[in-house]
């Protein structure tokens, strides 16, 4: 027949995965070249700072300037394999460590000076990442940098990384607004204060604590506390309970 997998997905049988050979006549070369690149963001809430894994560019184009870190995507290997490798490379950041997931993709015809480049940008977020991840690859050294002062422009970054690092913040704020995302910001167990710090680091506003405990305590399954309680500071008070992500996270 001539649609066989059209036909095996009515029938509820699985689709024929074997791969097309090439059709007879086509010429690759009738088509102008280009390179596909993957680029991360890697977010993290470090001393209530919502804080982006920046590399220092080893070679041209843009050498010594901060980039995020990425790469070219090899001939044998998918998307997300290829994040997964640059991120680790560049930065010793494993993904055991952080899940990556796509933001978008940017394919202006000039973002690049090499050649055609499109790239396709994935997001990831570590909790508290506060060891200072090591620059490999072709990564001069990798840092941990406020997002102020990237969206500030006191941080001027490669190519159109700061737009890419606009388009992740921006979904982060909107997904805190309806998903349980704060929660990958935190360890597993986490005080209201410490998952209010997050929340007022990405939005970059305080937020009054006791309208805020009310909110996420009474919000059926957000978070569940546990019998376990963390002592008070130097400023004395009540021990604070420890609690834990509920719910699955949303959509992000």
């Amino acid at each position: 027949m001539k649609y066989p997998r059209a036909v095996a997905l009515s029938s509820g049988e699985p689709p024929d995965t074997t791969p097309e050979p090439r059709p007879e006549g086509y010429n690759p070369s009738a088509f102008v070249p280009f390179a596909v690149t993957v680029d991360i963001v890697l977010m993290t809430v470090v001393e209530r700072s919502l804080k982006v894994l920046l590399i220092q560019r080893g070679h041209p184009p843009y050498e010594g300037a901060w980039a995020l870190p990425g790469g070219f995507v090899q001939p044998d290997e998918d998307l997300d394999s290829a994040a997964a490798r640059e991120l680790l490379e560049e930065t010793g950041i494993g993904h055991e460590r952080s899940r990556l997931l796509q933001i978008g993709s940017y394919g202006d015809p000039d973002r690049d000076p090499r050649m055609r480049v499109v790239t396709v940008a994935y997001g990831a977020i570590v909790a508290r990442l506060s060891d200072v991840p090591r620059g490999g690859g072709d990564a001069a050294h990798a840092e941990l940098m406020p997002v102020a002062d990237v969206q500030g422009d006191r941080l001027p970054l490669a190519f159109d990384h700061r737009r890419i690092v606009d388009d992740a913040v921006d979904r982060l704020r909107a997904d805190l607004e309806t998903t349980s995302i704060a929660h990958r910001f935190c360890p597993p167990e986490f005080t209201i204060r410490e998952l209010r710090e997050v929340y007022e680091a990405i939005w970059q506003t305080e937020l009054d604590s006791g309208n805020f405990q009310r909110k996420v305590t009474q919000r059926k399954g957000f978070i569940t506390p546990t019998d376990r309680r963390v002592p008070p500071g130097d400023k004395g008070g009540r021990p604070a309970t420890l609690w834990t992500a509920g719910e699955p996270e949303g959509a992000e």
